[in-house]
C-alpha cells in the first residue's frame, strides 16, 4: 500500500489553525511541546475536539436526501398527487458533487470532506500533544496524579472517536476481521512525529487495523475516564459518553455482548431508571420558534444528552429551500407515514411536537429543530459572526437502539422488543395536555404484536413509502460478511430498528454509516443530467446513480491535497453513467482533471 510521505504537513498545519484558541497554543509545533504542567494539558484538551460536522456530508451521501429538481410527488398522500419538478439552485457546487457521489473538489469550506478531514486530524494531533505533555510531566515529576490520569483518558477517547468517524466516512464499512484487512483505512496518528518531522511516513493501513487501534485507545481511556473537575461535563468525554462510544464501536464490530455491557453501564437494566434517561418532549408545548426547541434539544442538563459537540456548520442552510432536501418520498419513508400506533396522525406525532420545520409549505424540504443554528456574534451592529450547530453526538435514545440491535442479533427478542417499545414511548412523552390530545386521536404505545405484524410484512404497493424500511429479508448483510446473518425471526425487529434509527438521527449523518455497515443498496436520482454530462445520454432529464453494497463510492474521497501529497485515494476508479446502462470508468488522474 502506497505510503503517505507528507500527510503530516497537510493535516498538521490544519491543526494549528484549528486549535489556536489559547496563547500558549499560538506557537509553532516545536514550541507547543512545552506543555509542562497539568493546567496546560487541560486547557489544550478543551481545544482538542473537532469543530467539523459530518452530518450534511453523510446525509447528502445517504438515502435521506433527494433532488428537488427531479419529478416527485408531494409529501402527504392526502394532497393532490400531482408530480412536480423544480428549478432550484444548490447551496454550493460541493453539494452537487457529493449528491452525484463524486469527489468533492470545488470547496474546502464548512460541511465538506476537506474541512472534516482537517478538523478531525487537527483534533487528533492536539490530543497527541496532550498525551506527549502528560508523558513528559510524568518523566519530570515521577508522579501520575488522578487529574493527569483523567486528562490522559480524555485524550485517548478523543483520538479513538476521531479515527472512528474518519474511517467510517473515508473508508469502506467494517466487514469482518479478515475481509477488513483488504480494505484500506485511514492514517492512524498516535504520535507527534508527523508534526515535528515532515518526512515522517504514514499510510492508510487497513480498516481492520484502524479498528484495532481504536479499541486499544478506547479500552485504555475507559480505565481512568472521570466526570470530576469539568465545568461543562457534557462537552467532554465523560463516563457515560465513553461507554456510549464503546457501545457504538462494538456495534460496528458486531461484538454484541460488549454493546450490551457498555449500554447497560449508562441505561441500567431497570426499566424505570432507563425511562428517566430518555428524551422528553414535555417542554415543547411552550415553544414557538426554532430557537426555543433548540434550547431544549441541546440542553446540557437533559438526561438524554450524553455528549455534545460544538461544531461550525451550516447544515440548516444547506437543507432548507435549496435543491437537495429531505422532501417528498424521502420524508414519507422516514417519519411522514401511517402506523398502527400513530392513530389518525399521518406521521409520527413527534414531528409536530418536536419543532420540525417545513420550507414553503413542505415543497422544498423538511428540517428538524434539533439541528438548528446557534449564532455567535463577533459584531452585533454589523450582524456578523460564526454559525454553530451543536451535535448531540451520543444520546440515551440512540444508545437504547444500539442495545436493541445487539439483543436482536443475539436472539434476545423479548429484551429487544422492550427496548424498542420504550424508545417509541419516549417519542410521545409530551406535556399532559398534548398527550391527552394525542391519545384522543388514537396515538398509543407500540406493542410487540405491532413489531411482528407491521414490521414483519413488506408492502406490495409501490406507493406505500411508509414501508420503505421494511424488508422481506436481510440477506444483503451476508454481502458484508458470511458471519453477518440476520435470521428470519430477527428480520421484523431489524426492520423496526431500521425505521427508528432513521427517525432518531435524521440530518446527523448516521444513516450513511448504517447503509454501509448493513450493505443496503440505494440510489440517487439526479435531474438536468444533460447539462452536466453533455454528449453522454444528453437526451435524459434524469439519471439514477445506484450504490451496490461494494461500490467504491461508499467511501467518501479524501481531500485532493492529501492525494497530491501521496495518500492513496479512497476510490481506485470512479464509475460515471454514460447512457442508459453503460458506465465509463475514469482513472483517478483523468477524473480530477475534468472540468
Amino acid at each position: 500500500m502506497k505510503s503517505l510521505k507528507y500527510i503530516a504537513l497537510v493535516i498538521g498545519l490544519g491543526a494549528l489553525t484549528l486549535t489556536s484558541c489559547n496563547d500558549f497554543l499560538d506557537q509553532l509545533p516545536d514550541e507547543r511541546t512545552q506543555i509542562d504542567n497539568e493546567e496546560k494539558v487541560r486547557q489544550l484538551l478543551i481545544t482538542s475536539y473537532p469543530t467539523a460536522n459530518y452530518g450534511w456530508i453523510c446525509e447528502l451521501s445517504s438515502d435521506n436526501i433527494m433532488d428537488n429538481n427531479t419529478l416527485h410527488l408531494p409529501i402527504s398522500s392526502s394532497s393532490e398527487q400531482i408530480a412536480a419538478r423544480y428549478n432550484l439552485g444548490s447551496y454550493g457546487r460541493q453539494d452537487d458533487e457529493l449528491y452525484r457521489f463524486e469527489p468533492c473538489v470545488s470547496s474546502e469550506n464548512q460541511d465538506t470532506p476537506s474541512y472534516l478531514w482537517s478538523s478531525f486530524y487537527g483534533a487528533i494531533i492536539s490530543a497527541n500533544y496532550a498525551l506527549d505533555g502528560i508523558e513528559n510531566i510524568y518523566k519530570e515529576t515521577g508522579e501520575m496524579t488522578e487529574s493527569m490520569k483523567q486528562s490522559r483518558a480524555e485524550a485517548l477517547l478523543i483520538r479513538a472517536y476521531c479515527h472512528f468517524i474518519l474511517v467510517n466516512v473515508f473508508s469502506q464499512a467494517y466487514k469482518d476481521e479478515n475481509a477488513s484487512k483488504l480494505d484500506q483505512g485511514v492514517p492512524y496518528i498516535d504520535d507527534i512525529e508527523g508534526v515535528t518531522d515532515f518526512q515522517h511516513q504514514y499510510d492508510r493501513g487497513t480498516v481492520a487495523g484502524v479498528y484495532e487501534k481504536i479499541v486499544r485507545d478506547l479500552e485504555e481511556g475507559l480505565k481512568d475516564v472521570s466526570d470530576a473537575g469539568y465545568q461543562a461535563v457534557k462537552y467532554h468525554f465523560n463516563v457515560d459518553a465513553a461507554h456510549a462510544l464503546a457501545s457504538r464501536v462494538y456495534l460496528f464490530l458486531r461484538q454484541y455482548d460488549k454493546v450490551i455491557e457498555h449500554a447497560n453501564a449508562v441505561l441500567t437494566t431497570d426499566p424505570n431508571q432507563m425511562a428517566s434517561k430518555l428524551m422528553k418532549y414535555d417542554g415543547f408545548g411552550d415553544c414557538t420558534y426554532m430557537d426555543d426547541y433548540l434550547q431544549i434539544y441541546d440542553s446540557p442538563t437533559a438526561t438524554n444528552n450524553l455528549f455534545l459537540l460544538n461544531t461550525m456548520s451550516l447544515v440548516r442552510r444547506h437543507g432548507l429551500g435549496y435543491r437537495y432536501a429531505n422532501n417528498s418520498t424521502r420524508t414519507r419513508e422516514i417519519y411522514y407515514h401511517q402506523t398502527p400506533w400513530n392513530g389518525r396522525y399521518y406521521a409520527y406525532p413527534v414531528i409536530w411536537q418536536g419543532g420540525y420545520t417545513f420550507w414553503t409549505g413542505r415543497d422544498y424540504g423538511y428540517f428538524p429543530a434539533k439541528c438548528g443554528e446557534e449564532f455567535q456574534y463577533t459584531d452585533k451592529l454589523a450582524g456578523i459572526g460564526y454559525v454553530h450547530t451543536i451535535r448531540r453526538e451520543f444520546t440515551c435514545n440512540m444508545l437504547l437502539l444500539e442495545r436493541a440491535e445487539a439483543e436482536v442479533m443475539l436472539g434476545q427478542y423479548a429484551e429487544a422488543a422492550a427496548d424498542l417499545i420504550a424508545y417509541n414511548h419516549s417519542l410521545i412523552s409530551f406535556s399532559d395536555a398534548d398527550y391527552q390530545s394525542a391519545v384522543a386521536t388514537g396515538v398509543r404505545d407500540m406493542t410487540e404484536a405491532d413489531i411482528r405484524s407491521y414490521f414483519g410484512t413488506p408492502s406490495t404497493s409501490v406507493n406505500n413509502y411508509g414501508k420503505a424500511n421494511v424488508f422481506a429479508d436481510w440477506e444483503f448483510t451476508k454481502n458484508m460478511s458470511s458471519e453477518f446473518v440476520v435470521p428470519e425471526e430477527a428480520v421484523k425487529y431489524m426492520n423496526c430498528i431500521n425505521e427508528f434509527r432513521r427517525i432518531e438521527r435524521i440530518f446527523e449523518g448516521d444513516r450513511f454509516f448504517d447503509l454501509k455497515r448493513w450493505g443496503i443498496e440505494y440510489s440517487h436520482v439526479y435531474g438536468n443530467y444533460n447539462r452536466i454530462y453533455a454528449g453522454a445520454g444528453a437526451d435524459q432529464d434524469e439519471i439514477t446513480f445506484t450504490l451496490k453494497w461494494d461500490d467504491p463510492r461508499r467511501a467518501i474521497e479524501v481531500p485532493q491535497d492529501a492525494i497530491q501529497a501521496g495518500l492513496n485515494p479512497s476510490r481506485p476508479l470512479v464509475n460515471e453513467p454514460g447512457g442508459d446502462d453503460a458506465v465509463v470508468a475514469y482513472p483517478l488522474e483523468g477524473y480530477y482533471s475534468k472540468d
